[in-house]
């Protein structure tokens, strides 16, 4: 339960991150295009015993400015981060970290000796719904017979149940 809940938040946090950094004023942009421009002009001489034809070109270069056409509702000439981001992704950071501990910290330790015991039992219980019978038990195993057959169940401290024969 607490991996979804971390998983959900991180996934949250990132959502709430681009959404900020999206409305920060990233779309504030403007675009500066240079287009060519050509321009042919033709003269043409007339003489009085030959036509000349005379073609000349010239290329005129303007910039012209245009602007994008997303809009926004304010805009900032900052280029500081804002303080909620920071306070997002610390809090961000807090909760990575607060999983990482938890995960770190329970993965070392067993179970207690009370649910150590109710597992033993429960083991115990279905061994003998299938005929088996217990002879003796202690804190963490308990030998069942079933006719001239031995069997020894015990529980290890991170509750996994193991089943043997004792050796004879």
């Amino acid at each position: 339960m607490a991996k979804l809940f971390g998983l959900a938040a991180l996934f949250a946090a990132g959502l709430l991150l681009a959404g900020g950094l999206t409305a920060v004023g990233v779309a504030d942009v403007t675009t500066t295009e240079t287009l060519p421009v050509t321009t042919t002009v033709a003269e043409t001489t007339t003489a009085p015993a030959t036509t000349v034809a005379t073609t000349v070109e010239h290329t005129t270069t303007q910039q012209a400015t245009v602007p994008t056409t997303a809009t926004t509702t304010g805009s900032s000439s900052s280029t500081k981060t804002p303080t909620w981001v920071w306070v997002v992704l610390a809090i961000l950071a807090a909760a990575v970290i607060g999983l990482l501990v938890a995960l770190l910290t329970r993965r070392g330790r067993g179970i207690s000796k009370e649910e150590r015991q109710r597992r033993l039992e429960a083991a115990v219980a279905s061994w003998a719904a299938q005929g088996w019978a217990p002879e003796s038990q202690t804190a963490g195993s308990a030998i069942l017979r079933r006719g001239s057959e031995l069997m020894v169940v015990s529980v290890d401290d991170h509750g996994q149940i193991s089943t043997r024969t004792p050796e004879s």
